[in-house]
């Protein structure tokens, strides 16, 4: 899952409403940086306020690769 200021959140989805308001199990944020490797941060079960969600899709730890460059517009 993507927010809308730019956080990557990863976890099981375990529950949401009418207004899209997201319960996570297993949390954890992926951290990007130019100069440092992948951070993750545990955060455990979260709750992510619909009106800050900007992405939802799957996620199959196999087929992320952390190493992929993406170009800048």
């Amino acid at each position: 899952m993507i927010t809308s200021d730019g956080r990557v959140i990863t976890g099981e989805l375990v529950g949401n409403d009418q207004v899209q308001n997201l319960i996570l199990n297993q949390a954890q944020e992926r951290v990007y940086s130019d100069d440092a490797p992948v951070e993750l941060v545990e955060l455990g079960l979260y709750v992510i306020r619909g009106d800050n969600v900007c992405m939802v899709g799957d996620f199959d730890p196999e087929k992320w690769d952390d190493t992929t460059e993406i170009s800048p517009l």
